[in-house]
C-alpha cells in the first residue's frame, strides 16, 4: 500500500471561481487530478491534502466537492488551509461525511492518523510573523505539539515514521540565511521527524519553495500546480 499526497486542489463545484487567474496551467484543473489519481491509485493506498481543498464558505456547500473526493480511490486525510473557510469542528465535519455516506474521508486536526509504518501529523501553520499575527502562530505551534503527541502515542514502541504535512510553508529562505530554527522545526525535531510536506505557495511564488535537507528534516513543496497536477508518491 502507498501514501501519495496532493495540496491546494481548490474545487469549487458549488462556488464558480475558476483558478485559472494563476495562469492557463489551471484550466480544467480538477479532470487532470481525477486522471492521474484513478491511473495510480489503489484502494488501500492513502492520499495526504494539506489544505486547501474547497471553495466552499459553509460545510454544507462542500457537498459536491466531497463527492468528487468520495469517488476517487484510496484512502483521504485533509488538513486545514488558510481559503477552508467551510472548515469547523471535527465531529461536525466528521457528522457531514457521515450524513452524506462519504467513506474513507478523515481529518487531521489536533490528531494524528496512523497508516501502517507510518504516521501522519501536522496542522495549517501560519505563514505571517508580524507583531499582531502572533497569537495565530502560537496556537499553530500548539496545535502542531497537539498533533505530534497524538502521533507519539500511536508510535508506542517507536518504530514508525511520523511524517508531518502543513499547509503553510514552514520553512523559508530568511530561516536558512539566518541560520535560525523556528519553533515548528524545533518541534519537528523533538519528535525526530525526517520528512515534511508542505502547499499553499502557486504561480511565480513556488519559486520561493525552500525543499530539500536543512536541520536533519527533508521538506517538499506538494501544491497541486507545483506538481503539474500530479499526484506525489511519498511512499
Amino acid at each position: 500500500m502507498s501514501i501519495y499526497t496532493i495540496g491546494d486542489v481548490h474545487l469549487s463545484f458549488h462556488r464558480n471561481k475558476p483558478m485559472s487567474i494563476f495562469g492557463e496551467n489551471w484550466e480544467g484543473h480538477e479532470e487532470k487530478i481525477k486522471e492521474n489519481w484513478i491511473k495510480n491509485v489503489k484502494e488501500n493506498d492513502l492520499v495526504v491534502l494539506p489544505g486547501d481543498f474547497s471553495w466552499a464558505t459553509y460545510l454544507k456547500d462542500t457537498y459536491k466537492d466531497f463527492r468528487y473526493l468520495n469517488e476517487l480511490p484510496g484512502k483521504k486525510v485533509l488538513l486545514k488551509g488558510n481559503h477552508d473557510y467551510w472548515w469547523t469542528t471535527l465531529k461536525s465535519m466528521r457528522n457531514f461525511l457521515e450524513e452524506n455516506k462519504f467513506k474513507n474521508i478523515d481529518f487531521i486536526y489536533n490528531t494524528a492518523y496512523e497508516f501502517e509504518d507510518y504516521i501522519i501529523a501536522g496542522t495549517r501553520g501560519w505563514g505571517q510573523n508580524e507583531e499582531e499575527e502572533k497569537k495565530l502562530l502560537k496556537r499553530e505551534i500548539l496545535r502542531l505539539e497537539l498533533s505530534l503527541k497524538k502521533a507519539e502515542e500511536l508510535n508506542e514502541n517507536n518504530k514508525k515514521e511520523i511524517i508531518v504535512f502543513f499547509h503553510f510553508p514552514p520553512i523559508a529562505n530568511i530561516n536558512i540565511n539566518n541560520n535560525e530554527e523556528n519553533e515548528f522545526i524545533q518541534l519537528m525535531k523533538k519528535y525526530n521527524v525526517k520528512r515534511c510536506y508542505y502547499g499553499h505557495l502557486h504561480s511565480t511564488s513556488i519559486k520561493e519553495a525552500v525543499e530539500g535537507n536543512y536541520y536533519g528534516i527533508e521538506f517538499k513543496l506538494v501544491s497541486a500546480d507545483s506538481l503539474k497536477f500530479q499526484l506525489l508518491k511519498i511512499k
